[in-house]
């Protein structure tokens, strides 16, 4: 007979916002670094859009509607931000280093 375990292990909760490890800690490179996530979750967002725009919500549990419609991009848009907080598809540093890169060349 298999033992099965009392409890599930406890999972440390993620830091909000996130701190960006590949982002130097002053105030400037932090608002870039976020430029860079914020950018990198707006793609994501435009990734997957079609794939919930190919959903008929009309046959779900809650039958679709005008409610679930205005939502909808609302609920991709928070999905591609979980996504870019938590290691996204590497986007972030390229741009990031990109930005730094630029704002090198055009001082202010």
């Amino acid at each position: 007979m298999t033992k099965v375990p009392s409890a599930l292990p406890v999972q440390t909760p993620v830091p909000w916002p996130p701190a960006l490890s590949w982002a130097p800690q002053s105030a400037d490179a932090t608002k870039i670094a976020k430029a860079a996530q914020d950018f990198e979750a707006m793609a994501t967002g435009q990734l997957l859009q079609p794939m919930f725009d190919t959903d008929d919500a009309s046959k779900s549990a809650f039958g679709g509607g005008a409610g679930e419609a205005a939502w909808k991009p609302i609920l991709v848009q928070e999905i591609a931000k979980q996504i870019a907080a938590h290691g996204g598809l590497g986007l972030a540093k390229p741009i990031y280093d990109a930005m730094l890169r630029i704002q090198k060349v055009n001082p202010k």
